[in-house]
């Protein structure tokens, strides 16, 4: 195992902030001497079934504990996902069902485990519903006798909503001392988190002081900007690269983020030694398409393989390197009801709205979604721009419908 001030150099890589430097540093030492590993804590709240790249940010570096020998505790949020983490709300989070819940947690450890290592000797898994579903009312107060209104409103969320008169509701509270009822809970030695959660995990330090443990350390990594070069990676926003996406379309996404964004990426999802990095970024060395290709290469191929990233670098290039428009190997049908706003049906085709179509395959949200990607010149059928939404189209089989550079279906008339 790399000794004391080697861990802490690769733990410290690429983080926010770190509460504190000197205290990981004693923990380290203190694991060494004694040969327990360290308890690395993450919580995640299945509020929705699948993970982005930007979720992988701080699982890498979860993974990076377990490498130096260290035990990852992930919780499953499963309780505290039923109130939801008011976190960069500017309105109180819908509350999800049981259900909902436990459909979205099924996912979660199949994916993180593209990230993590899975051994037994190496992760803990635990709900917070083990220890939080058995709690009375009487130890909820007891629980929130710890904490005072004033040292909550010091939370920009809800600073911010309070500013601007938005209501902020009592049950959002208690999310935070939930999170740090979980450190307590299974005694975490350290809590990683995003730089959005930095209040709720130095909360659970508060906690772990106040029965007596030793605080855990907080390390903050920060949070991936998404592909639209603005706001943090989020479903919500359609700025994200899933981390079960297929290749081509995950290496097509990447080769989509600005330039800017290229030593962020490199940083925070990539192992790159920072040598080559500096290499890949230096334009006198390398041009910008071929270390955005590196990097398109390298992320795909963490999640799919070197050979499958070859394969999706290969069909990209394919499509795009020419100028010309090009079709990826496969292209999935989409059958096509005859009465999907038909005008007119002939043998062999049918006439209809092309709002209505590109809704029917799946490529925009509604009609008017369909209509702004149209106005924008997104939408194509076999090559040719469809500048008219209200246009009627000649649909036959085999045609092909296209959303950008990326998103294909071939058309299947219903017999």
């Amino acid at each position: 195992m790399p000794d004391v001030d080697e861990q802490l150099s690769l733990l410290t890589r690429g983080c926010d902030r770190v509460y504190t430097v000197e205290e990981l540093r004693d923990k380290l030492r203190r694991s060494a001497e004694t040969g327990r590993p360290l308890r690395a804590k993450l919580g995640m709240d299945p509020t929705a079934p699948d993970l982005t790249l930007g979720h992988t940010v701080v699982l890498r570096k979860l993974r990076q504990f377990q490498d130096l020998g260290h035990k990852a505790v992930l919780i499953i949020g499963d309780y505290t996902a039923m109130i939801g983490d008011p976190t960069g709300r500017s309105k109180t989070r819908p509350i999800l069902s049981r259900e909902q819940v436990d459909a979205n947690a099924r996912t979660y450890l199949e994916q993180a485990g593209k990230v993590l290592d899975l051994s037994p000797d190496k992760l803990e898994v635990r709900r917070n519903s083990e220890w939080l579903s058995p709690m009375t009312f009487a130890d909820v107060i007891a629980l929130a006798s710890q904490v005072t209104v004033a040292r909550m409103m010091e939370r920009d969320t809800f600073t911010e909503r309070a500013k601007k008169g938005q209501e902020i509701f009592i049950h959002e509270f208690f999310y935070p001392l939930m999170q740090a009822r979980d450190s307590v809970m299974i005694e975490a030695d350290v809590e990683l988190g995003g730089t959005d959660q930095t209040f709720n995990n130095l909360m659970g330090r508060d906690f772990q002081r106040a029965v007596g443990q030793s605080p855990q350390v907080v390390v903050i990594v920060p949070l991936l900007v998404g592909i639209d070069g603005v706001e943090k990676m989020s479903k919500s926003l359609g700025n994200y690269i899933g981390v079960t996406e297929p290749p081509s379309d995950m290496f097509g996404k990447v080769m989509s983020v600005g330039d800017e964004l290229m030593r962020m990426y490199f940083e925070l999802v990539t192992d790159a030694a920072p040598a080559d990095m500096a290499a890949l970024l230096d334009p006198a060395q390398t041009s910008p398409r071929d270390a955005k290709v590196a990097l398109a290469k390298t992320i795909v191929g963490q999640f799919h393989g070197a050979g499958a990233a070859a394969a999706a670098e290969e069909e990209f290039f394919r499509i795009h390197g020419s100028g010309k428009a090009g079709l990826p190997d496969e292209i999935p049908e989409i059958i096509v009801p005859r009465t999907v706003s038909g005008a007119a049906t002939l043998a062999g085709e049918v006439q209809m709205s092309v709002a209505a179509l590109v809704v029917h395959c799946g490529l925009a949200s509604s009609k008017s979604d369909a209509r702004r990607l149209m106005a924008e010149g997104g939408i194509r059928l076999n090559g040719q721009p469809i500048a008219d939404p209200q246009s009627m189209l000649t649909v036959r089989t085999g045609d092909v419908l296209q959303r950008g550079k990326r998103r294909f279906v071939r058309l299947v008339l219903e017999p």
